[in-house]
């Protein structure tokens, strides 16, 4: 069995959440109150910590936050390469490595965004994702580039551009039923999201994740020592990241057989194959959408469906928890949960294994995580209620 396979585990988690411009601290204290709860519910002193580890330019460098946490030594820091939410499930992989191989033993994986202090979110993205002949073409926006890539999708490859609208209204049933969302206690008005304005076509507003405030970490450590602390573990099973030949949006992916996809498919070969697992094992799914186009893109890539089926799996009432076949983002997902650059997509598996979402899926064991489709590089994760 590969190391990953249930070596490690989430052993507490902390989020705090605001709407954008409206975090009543600054980014470091967000993100030191959030690292405080994840500890305090697993029964670590923060002083204990000795490792970090984040993705897409978080710009909270960890040596800074050994004064306010009280840590006694800083062992081992990294961080997942790209601007874009890609990196969320590889930067699990990467604090279990560290683990694995005695670096640290007590990891946090984080992610924080006040824009009051870091900056607009896209800014960021901006300089990742585009080169100079994207901006002589008139593409400056995430939105645009992967409003071509739609686009190709829906005509290309005929797939339904229903099948999105699905998958929003999944993301708002769940959200307006999670008092931790920003969607909580509102239904979404499916005349108002088909009339919203257009941001690039096919996109309108409600097709878009739209960022917030906040922070959210998680304290990784070994399986054994998980056991012994305060919560349920959350055993990591298998990640997987990089990118595939090529893949990049840098060269706007010259290959057309590549372009409507979000770059998974390798990667999700490689998850399946380390964990022994396959589509049909996983009882729920927590998917960065970026763009709901690109949301459907990640299922298909992921093997949950194919371009001539995906109108028969992606429709709402087989998303729903907890009635249906292939219950995804149970906690809003970006759209409607919040958006501090897809953390809170892992946020929510892990309270889906331990039973403590508010959409529980049934006798959840088995989750996955898929990063921000259509980065330059992307990951998913298997996490696991226990070690198959």
């Amino acid at each position: 069995m590969h190391p990953l396979y249930g070596t490690t585990a989430v052993a507490g988690i902390g989020m705090c959440q605001y709407k954008r411009g409206s975090s009543p601290l600054p980014e470091q204290g967000v993100l030191a109150k959030a690292i405080r709860i994840a500890c305090a519910e697993a029964g670590l002193d923060t002083a204990d910590i000795d490792g970090f580890v984040s993705y897409g330019d978080d710009k909270n460098e960890p040596v800074r936050l050994m004064p306010t946490l009280g840590i006694k030594e800083l062992k081992w820091s990294s961080s997942i390469w790209g601007g874009g939410g890609g990196g969320i499930a590889g930067a699990f992989g990467l604090a279990a490595s560290a683990i694995l191989s005695g670096q640290a033993s007590a990891v946090i994986v984080f992610r924080a965004l006040v824009e009051g202090a870091s900056g607009r979110l896209s800014a960021a993205v901006m300089a990742h994702h585009l080169n100079d002949h994207m901006l002589a073409a008139g593409l400056v926006a995430p939105a645009q580039i992967c409003a071509i890539r739609a686009n190709r999708m829906y005509e290309h490859h005929a797939v339904p551009k229903q099948a999105a609208e699905e998958l929003v209204r999944a993301s708002y049933f769940h959200g307006a039923r999670n008092p931790e969302a920003v969607a909580y206690d509102r239904s979404l008005d499916l005349d108002a999201m088909r009339n919203s304005r257009w941001i690039a076509e096919p996109f309108r507003l409600f097709d878009c994740s739209r960022e917030n405030d906040g922070a959210a970490a998680f304290l990784m450590v070994s399986a054994e020592r998980a056991r012994d602390l305060n919560k349920q573990p959350v055993y990591l099973l298998g990640c997987a990241n990089g990118a595939e030949k090529g893949w990049g949006d840098l060269l706007e992916n010259d290959d057309e057989q590549l372009y409507p996809t979000t770059g998974f498919r390798p990667i999700a070969r490689r998850l399946y194959a380390e964990t022994g697992l396959s589509p049909a094992d996983i009882d729920v799914v927590q998917l960065y959408e970026n763009f709901s186009a690109q949301g459907v893109a990640s299922l298909i890539d992921h093997g949950f469906c194919t371009y001539e089926n995906v109108a028969e799996v992606v429709k709402f009432e087989n998303l729903i928890a907890p009635t249906g076949k292939l219950p995804v983002n149970t906690g809003g997902g970006n759209f409607a949960q919040g958006f501090i650059h897809g953390i809170g997509t892992a946020y929510e598996a892990v309270k889906q294994l331990r039973g403590e979402s508010a959409n529980p899926v049934p006798d959840a064991k088995l989750c996955l995580l898929a990063g921000g489709p259509g980065a330059p590089t992307v990951s998913s994760a298997i996490f696991g209620r226990e070690i198959p």
